[in-house]
């Protein structure tokens, strides 16, 4: 499997755009955030590592990820728009008081969701699931 620098980096080359430090910057940051970062979020990251770069450079960045592939816009209900991870496969436990956002792997899930695809010969390009409910601390507020 292709690295997600080298799949960036293909990207912009198939697109004639040139590859910068900047760009290389946004992108490892990006990559590294571990929640789902708005543009800015990132901006403040990007801004701590390298002060030179603006808003404007971040969003236009980040829409290039998002067109080669390896992010995609989440919402969680609260009308802020979000990008994640898109080459790494899992799901949300959303808490419906505090907005928390929890991120969880499952193999058996992504071993149903093989099962299914290969028993309807259906091609899945892109699974998503949301699950809402109260985490933990808003639970023991609530006692």
């Amino acid at each position: 499997m292709k690295s997600a620098k080298n799949i960036f980096r293909q990207h912009l080359k198939n697109n004639g755009m040139l590859r910068s430090k900047q760009r290389e910057q946004i992108l490892d940051i990006f990559l590294k955030t571990e929640h789902h970062p708005t543009i800015d979020d990132l901006y403040n990251l990007v801004k701590k590592k390298d002060p030179k770069i603006g808003l404007a450079t971040v969003y236009r960045t980040m829409e290039v990820i998002y067109d080669a592939g390896l992010a995609s816009r989440v919402g969680f209900g609260d009308g802020i728009k979000r990008y994640e991870h898109k080459h790494q496969h899992h799901y949300h436990l959303i808490c419906l008081k505090c907005g928390k956002v929890i991120e969880v792997t499952s193999n058996r899930l992504e071993g149903t969701q093989r099962q299914l695809a290969k028993k309807h010969d259906f091609t899945i390009t892109r699974a998503t699931m949301r699950l809402f409910g109260i985490c933990k601390t808003c639970k023991r507020k609530e006692k």
